[in-house]
C-alpha cells in the first residue's frame, strides 16, 4: 500500500518518507476491522509526533495520522459481515496517512450525516477538542462572554463554532488579519487583530468569562487578565510556545480556574464520557457544525501539508485526499 512513513524523529521532518510499497496492515483480528482510507486529516500533535515532542511516541518506524474517513473492507471474528461497506470515521493513535488501516472496533463509528468524506476525516480531533473545552471543561452556558485565541487554526476555529453553538458570545483573536473574514463565517461575533509577540487585550480587561486557549505562548498573561471573578482558562495547547509566567495571586483574587483539557486522553481513562463527547459532536455536525478546510493535498503531496503547517499558514483544518 501507499503510504507515509517516519523512520527516524527530527525536528526538520528528514526522517518521514513517502512510501509507495508499503507493507499492508495485518489482517484483522477479533473484534477488529480494515479499513480503506479515502481521506487523512492532519493536526498539530502528527507534527510534533516526528520530532519525538508529543507524549505519545509511537515505536518507530510508524505511519503518522490520528483521524480519518474511509469505508470497512474486512472484519475480524466477532464482528458482523454486514459492517463491510459501511462509511466510517476513523481514530487512532497513529497509522492514518496510509491506504488501509486495521483498528479494533471502538475506533470506527459512521458518519455523520451530510459531511462528506474531507468534512468527516477532519471533523473529530477539533471537534471533541472544542466541546470537552467549552462544554465539558469549560461549563460554556448561554451569555457566556468566550475569548478564542487562535482563531485562524483548526482548532480555533471549530472553537468558535462550538462556542457559538453553545450560546455564548464569541471574541476572536488571530494574529493574521487575511483570516478574519472566515472567523466571521465561523460564527464569532467580534474579531480582534493581535500582534504575535506583544498581544493587547487590555480593551477586554475583566470582561471575559472563559478563555479558550489552543495557542499558549505571550498571549497567555494577557488573556488571564481579560477574566472576571470566577472566570476559567482552558489550556488546549502550546503551539506559540510556552507562556510566560504569572502571580499565582491573581488567580486567587479573581477565583480563576486555570483548567488543562486534553479531550482524547479524557475519553481513554473515562470511556464512558468519551463516548458521550462523541456523540455530542456528531449531534452538533447533524446539525451544521463543520470543519473548516483550508488546505487539501493528494497522499503523495502530505509532506506539504506537514510544511504548511509548521510555517503556521493553514486556515483552519488540512486534508490529505488518498482515494
Amino acid at each position: 500500500m501507499r503510504a507515509w512513513v517516519c523512520h527516524d524523529l527530527s525536528d526538520d521532518r528528514a526522517g518521514l518518507r513517502f512510501e509507495p510499497e508499503w507493507a499492508d496492515p495485518p489482517e484483522p483480528g477479533p473484534n477488529q476491522l480494515r479499513v480503506r482510507l479515502t481521506a487523512a486529516s492532519l493536526n498539530y500533535p502528527d507534527l510534533l509526533m516526528l520530532s519525538g515532542g508529543y507524549q505519545f511516541k509511537p515505536d518507530l518506524p510508524f505511519i503518522p495520522g490520528v483521524e480519518a474517513c474511509g469505508m470497512i473492507d474486512e472484519v475480524g471474528e466477532g464482528l458482523l459481515g454486514d459492517l463491510i461497506g459501511e462509511r466510517v470515521i476513523v481514530g487512532a493513535r497513529n497509522g492514518c496517512l496510509a491506504e488501509l488501516i486495521t483498528v479494533d472496533a471502538p475506533q470506527v463509528r459512521p458518519v455523520p450525516h451530510g459531511l462528506h468524506d474531507d468534512e468527516a476525516a477532519a471533523h473529530t480531533v477539533g471537534a471533541l477538542t472544542a466541546y470537552v473545552s467549552l462544554a465539558v471543561r469549560g461549563r460554556v452556558t448561554a451569555g457566556d462572554r468566550l475569548l478564542v485565541l487562535g482563531a485562524g487554526g483548526g482548532v480555533g476555529l471549530i472553537g468558535v463554532a462550538t462556542g457559538k453553538a453553545l450560546g455564548a458570545k464569541v471574541i476572536a483573536a488571530t494574529s493574521d488579519a487575511a483570516k478574519a473574514e472566515v472567523i466571521k463565517q465561523a460564527g464569532a461575533d467580534e474579531v480582534i487583530i493581535l500582534d504575535r509577540d506583544t498581544p493587547d487585550l487590555s480593551a477586554l480587561k475583566g470582561g471575559i468569562d472563559v478563555v479558550y486557549d489552543p495557542i499558549g505562548g505571550p498571549a497567555f498573561v494577557p488573556a488571564l487578565a481579560t477574566l472576571a471573578w470566577n472566570g476559567r482558562y482552558l489550556l488546549v495547547g502550546f503551539v506559540a510556545g510556552q507562556p510566560a509566567p504569572f502571580p499565582l495571586n491573581r488567580a486567587l483574587l479573581k477565583g480563576i480556574e486555570i483548567i488543562g483539557v486534553r479531550a482524547g486522553e479524557q475519553g481513554r481513562r473515562d470511556p464512558a464520557a468519551g463516548v458521550a463527547a462523541r456523540q455530542a459532536i456528531d449531534a452538533l455536525a447533524e446539525q451544521g457544525l463543520r470543519p473548516h478546510i483550508g488546505m487539501r493535498v493528494p497522499l503523495e503531496k502530505a509532506d506539504e501539508l506537514f510544511a504548511a503547517m509548521a510555517a503556521g499558514t493553514i486556515t483552519g483544518k488540512g486534508v490529505v485526499t488518498i482515494a
